[in-house]
Parts: structure tokens; C-alpha cells; sequence
């Protein structure tokens, strides 16, 4: 999520109220996530509304009593308390705004879990519905399609994983789904992967290899890793036999290269050119 200036500066008053009201007794996190990626869902759809929330040409009070007489006693207190910083403050554009706003969400969510204890199992678990979407085509053409309703997907989602995932994840995914437009999901799902890793105070090494990995490998290749990048990595692997031997690395934009076909490869890079 690329921000400018005015929306980075309403993005942080957002999070500190986040950091505020998930402070207070009795606050549910998992519920105000819920609830602030609801309100997402409806200014995606109503664009009339999101740029009446988000215009900076009115009045802050005028934003503030919007928000309140649409959600009032329809949202909890501490969720309203967010969204009144949120339409309060100036942002970029309405778009950003609605960006703004899935961030304190997913941020809210990933707080629930932080004080379940569950970070580690979201952050794998979205990384294996990562992959089995990226392994089906049909499936991520299917929750991408623009034109297939909300509701259908939202469903598909839940047929898919219900049950056999964190509520957080479903959650988040189906969250990344319906705001795909169209775009793939392969991204965004690969963000959520990054977002709880941070939480975890790691980033994240994807990793292919050909053969499984023992314990042995995953702790030696982890240190290893930990030492290139200076910060604690979150190794993510899955296997691929087509690579031939060994391994491919990707943290963020470096890829590392190490396989017996990427080795291959560089041989005929080398060859076409003498």
C-alpha cells in the first residue's frame, strides 16, 4: 500500500486510536477488525459514500456526524472511535482513505491473534492458502473475476477453508479477496504473509525446494539467512521437484538462486551469448 504524505499522516493518528481503544477493558479486537473491514466492504461499494467520508473540502465535524448517524448502534463504541479519527482526519483521496482504514483493520485482527498467542499458526496458515491458491489457476481466476458477486466468493472462501482455518485468516482472506479487482490475489496474499511476520518482528523468506527439508536444514538455512539480512527471517517453504536439487530463495525483491535447473539456466544464459 503506496500512501501519500496528508494519508501516512492520517494512517498514524488511525493506529494510535487503534492502540487506544484495543487498550481499554473489555475491548475485542477480533471484533472491531470484523467490524472496520465491514465498513470497507460498504465504501468500496458505495462510491458516493467514500467520497463524502473522505472529502477534505468539508468540515471535520461534518465527516465525524456522517460516520456517526450511518453507524451508530450498529458498530461498537471502540470501532466508532476509530472511524471518528478516521473521518476526521485529512486524507489524500477517498481511495486512500478505504486503504487506510483495511490496514487499521487487518491491524486489529492481527492484534487479536497477537493476544491469543496464534500469530505463528495465521502467519503459516495464510502462507499455505497462498500456495494452494497459486497451484489452481481456476481457483484464483474465480476469486479474482470482477464480474462474480461479492457473496459468491465470500462463499467460495468459506467452503474452502472454513473450519480448517484460524477465524483471523478467513478473515483476511477473504478481506484480500474482495478487494482483488480483478488483480489476482497472489499479491495480497503474499502481504498478509509479510503483515503477520511483522508482528513477529520477522520478514519473510519464501522458499522452494526440491526435496523436503529436516529440521536440521530449516534451522541451518534459517541462521544462515538471519545473517545475510542482519533481522530475523520466517522461512515459508514449499516443495517443488521440477527444480532438479537445491534451493530458491526469495526475501522481498532478491531472489537466491541456488537450484540445479536455475544453475542450469545460467549455463545456457552464458552459452547464447559467447
Amino acid at each position: 500500500m503506496t500512501l501519500h504524505a496528508a494519508s501516512r499522516e492520517a494512517l498514524d493518528l488511525a493506529e494510535r486510536s487503534l492502540g487506544e481503544v484495543l487498550a481499554g477493558a473489555g475491548a475485542d479486537p477480533a471484533k472491531v477488525g470484523d467490524e472496520l473491514l465491514s465498513v470497507v466492504d460498504l465504501l468500496d461499494r458505495e462510491i458516493g459514500l467514500r467520497r463524502a467520508v473522505g472529502d477534505s473540502s468539508v468540515a471535520p465535524e461534518s465527516r465525524q456526524g456522517l460516520v456517526r448517524r450511518l453507524f451508530d448502534g450498529k458498530l461498537s463504541e471502540q470501532a466508532l472511535k476509530v472511524l471518528d479519527t478516521v473521518a476526521g482526519s485529512r486524507w489524500s483521496s477517498p481511495r486512500e482513505l478505504v486503504d487506510g482504514l483495511e490496514s487499521i483493520g487487518r491491524s486489529a485482527l492481527l492484534t487479536a491473534a497477537e493476544k491469543a498467542g496464534t500469530v505463528e499458526t495465521v502467519e503459516s496458515q495464510l502462507f499455505q492458502v497462498a500456495r494452494i491458491v497459486a497451484g489452481a489457476p481456476e481457483l484464483e481466476a474465480a476469486l479474482s473475476d470482477l464480474t462474480a458477486p461479492a457473496e459468491a466468493k465470500r462463499t467460495l472462501v468459506r467452503g474452502l477453508f472454513a473450519g480448517k482455518v484460524d477465524a483471523v485468516v478467513e478473515t483476511l482472506v477473504e478481506q484480500a479477496v474482495q478487494r482483488a479487482k480483478g488483480r489476482g490475489i497472489g499479491n495480497g496474499l503474499d502481504k498478509l504473509v509479510a503483515l503477520a511476520a511483522e508482528r513477529r518482528e520477522r520478514s519473510v523468506a519464501y522458499v522452494t525446494s526440491a526435496n523436503a527439508l529436516t529440521d536440521e536444514q530449516r534451522a541451518l538455512l534459517g541462521t544462515k539467512l538471519d545473517g545475510i539480512y542482519g533481522r530475523p527471517i520466517a522461512l515459508h517453504v514449499e516443495i517443488d521437484p521440477a527444480l532438479g536439487g537445491g534451493l530458491v530463495v526469495r526475501v522481498g525483491d532478491e531472489v537466491i538462486d541456488g537450484s540445479t535447473s536455475g544453475q542450469l539456466a545460467a549455463v545456457r544464459r552464458t552459452l547464447s551469448r559467447a
